[in-house]
């Protein structure tokens, strides 16, 4: 199944231009095909759902067309959900240490 890596997620502590804030997450970010480089910037909040323990890791999304299948045994630490309302993506977040 191809993947194509979509974006870098890094974390920030200082507002960005353009930042909006997704439900349900608590967490502030902005959009990465405004970025020359595809970078999402992320700004916790206090109850954020992302496990305090990954919050300064840097991420790697990938676009891929059938989620659910991507997923199989994988290990994940933030469930699939819907970004934005409407929503204009089905995300996960899972651990990996390799991007295939």
């Amino acid at each position: 199944m191809p993947k194509k890596i979509f974006h870098v997620g890094l974390r920030t502590f200082e507002p960005q231009p353009d930042e909006y804030y997704p439900e349900p997450n608590d967490c502030r970010v902005t959009y990465p095909i405004h970025s020359p480089c595809r970078i999402e910037f992320l700004r916790d909040g206090e109850n954020s759902a992302i496990p305090k323990e990954s919050r300064n890791a840097p991420h790697v999304a990938c676009a891929v067309d059938h989620l659910d299948e991507q997923l199989e045994g994988k290990e994940l630490y933030l469930a699939p959900f819907d970004v934005d309302d409407p929503p204009f993506a089905h995300v996960a977040f899972t651990r990996r240490r390799a991007l295939y």
